[in-house]
């Protein structure tokens, strides 16, 4: 990624920052592996606010379309991507009670002075796409579909009557 977006995790949530923008497919160094095509550019949206006991959160929201290698068939698969996330910031993981630890609705991050959103954008895509991505209905490579196959008791069925 050439141009880093930082911000001040604990000062963004505390003054309720916003920051949205595009940034280019091609940009998320990472993610470009898995993918079919890198053209393209996903919107993001960075919500600041305040959580329980008073810690900093960010609302994250990524928006777009990436073209995956469906594992099936090897061809591209367009991959609408919603993404919705809720970080809230913590000091230490000792901060964590055992309900927060299992609370699934948010996820903790430890503060950070510089907290690159780019990074972390890309951080989030690469938690939230598919571990295999496939089309619904596809061939493998060299595979030929079957057409409807004659059942073998169909045919002893046809026998039968000839008795």
């Amino acid at each position: 990624m050439s141009r880093r977006v930082l911000i001040d995790s604990l000062a963004f949530g505390l003054e309720k920052g916003s920051l949205q923008g595009e940034v280019p497919v091609a940009k998320l160094a990472r993610l470009t592996d898995l993918l079919a095509d890198s053209t393209g550019c996903l919107r993001y949206r960075v919500e600041g606010g305040m959580g329980s006991r008073g810690r900093s959160l960010l609302v994250l929201q990524v928006d777009g379309v990436l073209s995956l290698c469906c594992q099936r068939c090897l061809e591209p698969l367009r991959y609408p991507l919603a993404l919705r996330s809720l970080l809230e910031f913590v000091a230490s993981d000792g901060d964590l009670s055992q309900e927060e630890l299992e609370d699934d609705s948010r996820d903790f991050l430890p503060a950070e002075k510089e907290l690159d959103v780019l990074a972390l954008i890309e951080d989030e895509i690469l938690l939230g796409l598919p571990s295999v991505p496939r089309h619904d209905d596809c061939v493998p490579p060299g595979g030929a579909r079957e057409l409807t196959k004659e059942s073998p008791f169909s045919v002893l069925a046809g026998l039968k009557g000839r008795a």
